[in-house]
Parts: structure tokens; C-alpha cells; sequence
């Protein structure tokens, strides 16, 4: 899968498992809410604050979000699932069993029309991120997933999500600012690049690059829930519920360049 349709629906960020059940109904409200628009939906990581796949067995707090998920696979919606550092041991429960692609890694392609690069954004940054990156081959390295599989449900469940309470709970303490750093550079660098996604910092962001190119960060659902939406025409930033009025936070449209860029909209050019 390397072309998605529009509208295009994007999230990333909503932990569940470790969040309150008001998070869930929310998701599942604008899962809902969304399936006579959207014509692809894409996960951009950590959806949940642990997945695993035994051979039988899922954690037990999933079951809900997935059948909404199936339902719209069912409905014609694509559905990609790139993998967080939350959520990077899905398989056939995922990929089969609810029908979307599960896609570990950088994905590349387009989306309504937008030459677009997603990443969920862990690991990117240069000095904050080196002790994570040095240790994150060995927690996706085969043996280590197999080796996991041995224990128990019960006992693998919490052991999972006894760790990294920060990042499911909170803001990244730079503010994105690593990460907006990251996806400036990038744009500048790939003249052809209209869009490039990430997720991972809690923080909305929609912003355009010098050269031209969107960086969009459809945020989280914790404090309070935001996306994008993708068309051929623009990249909005919304959030949910929607106002009275249905309008976005900020929208990026085709074409425009910093300096015609309706500022009034709310999305910030860069410096």
C-alpha cells in the first residue's frame, strides 16, 4: 500500500490501556463518526500503551477499538497501522484478522495527492534519543519477541506497562521542538517531499517548511484529543469533538508557499 485515497483521517498517540475509559468512548465516538467520509484512516503508533499477540491470546482492553477498526476495513476504508514504540509487536491479529496494513518503519507514498513520508518519531532525535536508540533493535530482534511470547499474559502484561510511564502520559518535555527540528530538515532537504507526518510527542503541530513542504504531527488523544484530515486540497489540524462550526485549528493548503500562507488560519511558517 503506497497511494491512500481522501479524505485521509490520521491519529496517533491514545494509549489506551493506560488511560482513562473517557479516552476510549471518545475514539470510538469519532470512529464512528467518521466512516461515511473518510476513504482511509491512518494509526500513526501507540494506539495502544502495549499490544502482543500470543498465539491465542490479545491484551484483554483492545477488543472494542479493533471491531471499529474491522467495521470500517469492512466498509472499503483503508486502514495503516504504523508501528510505535508502544505498540511494535503487531501480527496476524492485526493484519488478517481486522484487515489494515501494519507497517513497521518509515512508510513512504501518497496520500489524496500528497507525496507524503510517515514516521511515528521515536528515535529520531540526535542527542536526547541515543540511549533508546541503542536498545530499541534489541526489543523488535525476533528472539527477544519469541522469547517474550513464553510468559504468561498475566504476568508479560504488567511487566510491559510498568515501564516508560512518561511518554504515555505526557507532553514531550522539549515540547516537540526535537522533533519539529527533525521534520524542518527533512522537508528541506527533499524538495519533492509535500508532507511529512510524525506522532510519538503529544504535540498538534502543522507547519510549513521553508521550501514549501507540510510537516503535520497529528498530536494525541490524552489532553484533548486532535488529527489531521487530509484532502487533495489541503491538511487540516482539527480537533474532537469538532466546534459548532466544524472548523479546523489550522489548515495547510496545496500549493501555497510561506508567504501566501493564510496565517489567519493558524498555521505557523517557518522561521
Amino acid at each position: 500500500m503506497d497511494i491512500l485515497p481522501g479524505p485521509c483521517y490520521v491519529i496517533s498517540d491514545a494509549h489506551l490501556g493506560a488511560t482513562p475509559p473517557a479516552v476510549e468512548r471518545a475514539l470510538l465516538a469519532f470512529l464512528a463518526h467518521i466512516r461515511d467520509d473518510a476513504r482511509a484512516v491512518v494509526i500513526n503508533g501507540d494506539l495502544f500503551d502495549f499490544w502482543f499477540e500470543w498465539r491465542t491470546v490479545i491484551p484483554r482492553g483492545s477488543f472494542r477499538v479493533l471491531a471499529a477498526l474491522a467495521d470500517l476495513r469492512e466498509r472499503g476504508i483503508e486502514l495503516l497501522w504504523i508501528a510505535g514504540n508502544h505498540d511494535c509487536w503487531g501480527g496476524d491479529v492485526l493484519r488478517r484478522d481486522v484487515g489494515l496494513v501494519y507497517h513497521v518503519g518509515p512508510w513512504s507514498g501518497t496520500i489524496a495527492g500528497w507525496r507524503t513520508r510517515i514516521e511515528h518519531g521515536d528515535g529520531l532525535r540526535g542527542h536526547e534519543d541515543r540511549r533508546y536508540r541503542a536498545i530499541r533493535p534489541i526489543l523488535r530482534h525476533g528472539w527477544a519477541v519469541r522469547a517474550f511470547r513464553w510468559l504468561h499474559p498475566d504476568i508479560a502484561t504488567p511487566l510491559a506497562t510498568s515501564s516508560s510511564h512518561a511518554s504515555r502520559r505526557t507532553r514531550a518535555k522539549d515540547e516537540g521542538a526535537g522533533l519539529r527540528s527533525v521534520a524542518l530538515a527533512r522537508l528541506d532537504a527533499d524538495p519533492q517531499l509535500d508532507l511529512l507526518i510524525f506522532g510519538h510527542s503529544h504535540v498538534p503541530a502543522l507547519e510549513r517548511a521553508a521550501g514549501g513542504g507540510v510537516y503535520a504531527n497529528a498530536g494525541t488523544w490524552l489532553e484533548p484529543p486532535t488529527y489531521l484530515r487530509i484532502t487533495p486540497e489541503s491538511v487540516e489540524l482539527r480537533s474532537w469533538p469538532e466546534g459548532p462550526d466544524g472548523s479546523a485549528r489550522a489548515t495547510a493548503r496545496r500549493g501555497a508557499s510561506p508567504r501566501d500562507e493564510e496565517i489567519a488560519s493558524g498555521l505557523r511558517p517557518s522561521q
